[in-house]
Formats: structure tokens, C-alpha cells, sequence
């Protein structure tokens, strides 16, 4: 019952910002006191309510800013009274000043929160400093986490110092699976983001519903979708395949309890139920999914993978290279990794009619599958299978982002995605 109050509060939030707004006012509207209403937006949104104000404002303003309005402009109308007091209150929220954010990441359209769609935890950078004290740090600075190839923040976790790495989420479980999996992959000689253990001994803590880790931060950088595009085109994809592969072969022999699933069937029974008849040219390609993707799927190899290999999951540094980010891991088939890759460098640089970085990018996919069978050496189903995996990639991701507003923009891109990998089916089959 409270999240629908809250979730009422957030919606009017959303459409006032640029009005006056008082806790006290969010509680009346909520039929709460106003200490029972602080105590439960805090625990459904994960800030407390005047932050969470603060921080939509700011968002919303340095949108507006990116699109060419002046920045005082934009101050006055989200209700700060001077252009010093809009800088100083967003240097406080995000470590850096409005020109610097602008410089190093690209501003979206914050979308609406919806809290009954996705798993949504905010935690601020104080109460990240209070988690600290666990492990004794809490006297270091905490930063925010952006992806290099999207500029989107990291909403689950938050540098600490330059060493470390806080994260956090509502799911035990995919959080258990991240440290199980990074410390195997360590044994073996691998780079991976394991557990500092707490002053106490523990991997992790509990704070109300949510769970937090501390793990050491990769140095290194993370790879670059567009760099698959330049003159080392082909060895770069190719050395994504082996990584994968290198990665594909260490958690053959991970034990770790992760979902296992059967990407056929929540292929043809999800998420082609809902896509039928939403895009362009795929009726016979279903067709043929559901026939021969059908006779190969069970004499494929499955086992532990991680996912989510997207380039900036991958971190380079001199001639050592390790993996960030295990807590989607899952027992699925085990080239999806190598064909998630491939189309998550394409969801990164997609430009519908640009025929040769299209043709490039089919060079770059068969390059990482190459590199990759260089490791683990493809079965003949594998090979036969590859390209209804990278169907089942985008139908699964079309799906899924479907109907939700954060994602509008990311649905629309790979909307046209995969009517045009629909288009160039056939080659993307690896003879």
C-alpha cells in the first residue's frame, strides 16, 4: 500500500519542480505525519524526500542546460534564487561543477521513476559514507560511476577514493553470485572486483533492505565501442573474442547458484508473443527461429556466463585485462557472451543507413566469434546456432524495454536494431 503512496508522491514531484515544494506538503498529500512520511519515502526511494527534490531538479536543469538554455535561466526556474547557489548545490550533489559534467558525460532526459517497474535504489553519497564505516573508510571521498561509452551513471554502486568500489542492491542474491564468481575467477589467475572484507569479517552488509560490498576498483580502462570501428578493427574484435573465451573457459568451472534459463523458451514464449507484429520483416525469421533454433538448442553447451560482456564491462590495463559486474550472471548457453558482445558494441554506435559501419560492424561480430572459437573451440550446432542467439539477444532486449520510459530512447534504437539484423540474417551465419 505505502509504495503506491509514494510512487503518487514521485508522479507530483515530477510534474512541480519547477514550483515551490515542502516536505510537509508531500506528507499532507500522503495522509501521513510528517516523520512517518520522511521514514517511508526514505525507505522506498532509498534518499530522504528534499534530497530526492533536490536531486530531480538538478537533473532536469542540466538537461536543459545541454540543450543550449542559459544556465541562470534554468537556475531561477527550478527555484534556485542565484546562479551561485544552482552551482554550488549541484557541485555538492555530483563532486564536479555544471561545465565539468557537461564535458565529461552526455545529459539525457531524466525519465519518470516508477518504482513497481524496476528495482529502483538510490542511496546518497552520505549514507554511502556511513556504510564506509564498516570497513573503517568512511573518511574517503565518494564519487559517482559513469559508463565511458554511454555517459549513463552507475545506479548501483559509487567509487571510493581511487581504489575502491561500494556497491549495492535489494537483490542478495545476484550480489552473492558477483562475489562467488569474482573470487573464482581471481584463483585462477584472472582480474576480477572480489570482496574487502568488513572490519567484522564479513564479505557484505545489511542495512535495511538493502545489501552493500566493498570491492577493489580494476585499474585500467574500460574498452570503447567506437574503437572496434578504427584501423585494428578486426584484431580488437578479435581479441574481445578471446578474452570472452579466456572468461567463457575459467567459469566452466565456477559453482556458484545462479537462474538457470532457456533462452529458446523465453524467446518463443515471451517475448515473440509480445513483439509479433511491432516491427518490420520478422515474421519469417520467427518462423524459422522457432523451427531450427529449436532442433540445435539442446545440444548446445550451457554452463556459468556472465551475461553482460558489453565493452565496458572489459577492463584493459597494459597486457592484463580482467571483468567487472557478475551479479547478472546466469547458466544459459554459453556463446551468448561472444554474441552479446558483439551487439552491444553495435547498440553503442547503431546509425541506421550508414551502410559501411554497418558492413564494418558484421566484420567486427564475426571477428569476436572467430577470436572466440580460437579459445574454446565451437561445436558445428554452435556455429549453426550463432545467429539466432544474436536474434535472441535483441528480441529478448526489445521486450524487456519495452513500456518503459527510461529505456524509450534505448527501444527505439534497437527497434531499428533488429529490423535490420533481421535483414542481414543470413549473414550472420560463421560457415
Amino acid at each position: 500500500m505505502y509504495k503506491r503512496i509514494i510512487q503518487d508522491s514521485i508522479d507530483y514531484i515530477e510534474d512541480s519542480l519547477k514550483t515551490e515544494l515542502s516536505a510537509q506538503e508531500l506528507s499532507d498529500r500522503a495522509g501521513y505525519s510528517l516523520f512517518h512520511y520522511y521514514r517511508v519515502f526514505q525507505t522506498a526511494v532509498g534518499l530522504p524526500v528534499m534530497q530526492y527534490v533536490l536531486r530531480r531538479r538538478l537533473l532536469n536543469a542540466i538537461y536543459e542546460i545541454s540543450l543550449g538554455s542559459k544556465m541562470i535561466d534554468v537556475a531561477l526556474q527550478y527555484g534556485f534564487e542565484t546562479h551561485g547557489g544552482f552551482y554550488k548545490a549541484f557541485v555538492r550533489e555530483f563532486g564536479c561543477t555544471p561545465t565539468q559534467y557537461l564535458t565529461k558525460y552526455k545529459a539525457k532526459k531524466p525519465y519518470r521513476i516508477n518504482i513497481f517497474k524496476e528495482e529502483h535504489v538510490m542511496v546518497s553519497h552520505k549514507k554511502a559514507t556511513e556504510i564506509l564505516r564498516n570497513w573503517g573508510m568512511e573518511k574517503e571521498g565518494v564519487s559517482d560511476i559513469y559508463y565511458e561509452g554511454t555517459g549513463n551513471r552507475n545506479e548501483s554502486a559509487y567509487y571510493v577514493g581511487d581504489e575502491y568500489v561500494l556497491k549495492f542492491s535489494a537483490n542478495l542474491g545476484k550480489l552473492k553470485s558477483h562475489i562467488t564468481i569474482s573470487k573464482a575467477l581471481e584463483n585462477v589467475g584472472l582480474h576480477a572486483a572480489t570482496p574487502v572484507i568488513t572490519a567484522s569479517g564479513e564479505e557484505y552488509v545489511a542495512d535495511g533492505e538493502l545489501y552493500f560490498c566493498l570491492t577493489k576498483r580494476l585499474a585500467g580502462q574500460q574498452m570503447k565501442p567506437k574503437a572496434m570501428y578504427e584501423d585494428a578493427s578486426a584484431e580488437q574484435a578479435r581479441f574481445v573474442g578471446e578474452v570472452i573465451g579466456q572468461l567463457s573457459l575459467a567459469l566452466a568451472n565456477v559453482e556458484a547458484l545462479v537462474e538457470e534459463v532457456n533462452i529458446y523458451e523465453r524467446v518463443t514464449g515471451w517475448a515473440i508473443p509480445q513483439l509479433t507484429g511491432k516491427f518490420n520483416g520478422a515474421e519469417k525469421v520467427f518462423a524459422e527461429y522457432e523451427r531450427e533454433f529449436g532442433k540445435l538448442y539442446d545440444a548446445l553447451p550451457k554452463q556459468v556466463i556472465h551475461r553482460d560482456p558489453n565493452p565496458g564491462n572489459i577492463i584493459l590495463s597494459g597486457d592484463k585485462w580482467g571483468f567487472i559486474d557478475f551479479e547478472l550472471s546466469e547458466n544459459n548457453v554459453r556463446i551468448f557472451d561472444p554474441c552479446y558482445a558483439a551487439t552491444a558494441i553495435l547498440s553503442e554506435s547503431f546509425e541506421k543507413g550508414n551502410d559501411d559501419k554497418l558492413a564494418k560492424w558484421i566484420q567486427i561480430y564475426k571477428n569476436i566469434v572467430y577470436g572466440y572459437d580460437d579459445v574454446v573451440r565451437l561445436t558445428e550446432e554452435e556455429k549453426r546456432a550463432l545467429p539466432y542467439v544474436v536474434i535472441s539477444n535483441q528480441l529478448l532486449a526489445l521486450a524487456w524495454f519495452a513500456g518503459q520510459e527510461k529505456f524509450a530512447q534505448t527501444y527505439e534504437t534497437n527497434k531499428k536494431m533488429t529490423e535490420w539484423l533481421v535483414k542481414v540474417f543470413d549473414e550472420l551465419r560463421i560457415v
